[in-house]
């Protein structure tokens, strides 16, 4: 007997709709792509060849519509964590739940997450206005204590306990956890894209070694120096953001394809920031669509 689920732990609107996001099964497609800025919904979907559905909800707007005749959604998902929690649950529960009898479908559709952002790199050599993949992303966020651990390969596992042991030694705690891209979608996009490895934080200032006028702690002033430096294998961290490892976190757990791509727009070390950023954003999202659909 599958798990029934309670009116409160999956919310279904009058209309029936999903909760946060607005919208009814059937009105999403299986590719979906995510950006943080509702503001990059449309400059998204301007590569579209046409748009069938738009809808908008507090910071989470939607359109679907097809590239090359596959059907593709661009939905926003505002900063941080929290919020990919929100949206990647109640995407998967669109597909994957049936909401007349609250139970998960015998047969589960597996969705693609593409993540087009935008992101500060901690290594010298990074240009900026670059892009990146994240072939893994490491989370300072607190998202993974509430769900089941996943399951990661052998060499992710002696990156992970490496890391953590590092970062013990130096700040005192290990708190953090790692997950991994998809190995198809990776795969497609790495032979034309530089990658490596992203730090994805709890916030814009402090989490990322920023201070304005609040005091930095010892792991705020800190961490930025770390990761720069911190190697294992030839493996490095690339690039701070706020939402990677969560994608990939729900992506793992839910059995999904994901996949984060991010426009360079400053560099940490050199302390320069991009003076096209717009520019170097349409580019990222002109190139990925060009080799995935």
């Amino acid at each position: 007997m599958r798990n029934y689920i309670s009116e409160t732990d999956l919310i279904i609107n009058p209309n029936g709709s999903i909760y946060h996001l607005g919208i009814k099964p059937n009105e999403l497609a299986t590719t979906i792509i995510l950006v943080g800025d509702p503001d990059r919904v449309p400059k998204v979907s301007a590569f579209f060849d046409r748009i069938d559905f738009k809808h908008q909800n507090r910071e989470l707007h939607n359109h679907t519509g097809t590239i090359r005749n596959q059907p593709v959604s661009v939905i926003s998902t505002g900063m941080g964590t929290d919020n990919i929690d929100i949206v990647m649950t109640e995407v998967d529960a669109l597909f994957n739940i049936d909401f007349e009898t609250r139970q998960a479908k015998e047969t589960i559709t597996q969705l693609r997450f593409i993540r087009l952002g935008t992101s500060g790199c901690l290594q010298p050599d990074i240009p900026i206005d670059s892009i990146l993949i994240s072939q893994a992303a490491v989370g300072f966020d607190s998202l993974a204590n509430y769900y089941t651990p996943i399951n990661l390969a052998a060499d992710d596992q002696l990156f992970y306990h490496d890391l953590k042991e590092k970062l013990m030694q130096s700040f005192g705690t290990n708190a953090c956890y790692i997950a991994p891209s998809s190995v198809d979608l990776y795969n497609i996009l790495s032979p034309h894209i530089a990658n490596g490895i992203t730090a994805t934080c709890p916030g814009f200032y402090g989490p990322q070694g920023r201070s304005v006028r609040a005091g930095l702690s010892n792991l705020g002033n800190g961490l930025l120096g770390f990761l720069e430096q911190y190697t294992y294998n030839s493996r490095r961290t690339t690039n701070f953001e706020m939402e990677t490892a969560g994608i990939y976190l729900m992506a793992n757990l839910l059995g999904h394809q994901a996949i984060s791509i991010s426009a360079i727009l400053a560099n940490r070390v050199t302390k320069k920031f991009s003076t096209k950023a717009d520019k170097t954003v349409s580019a990222m999202v002109e190139q990925t669509l060009s080799l995935l659909f």
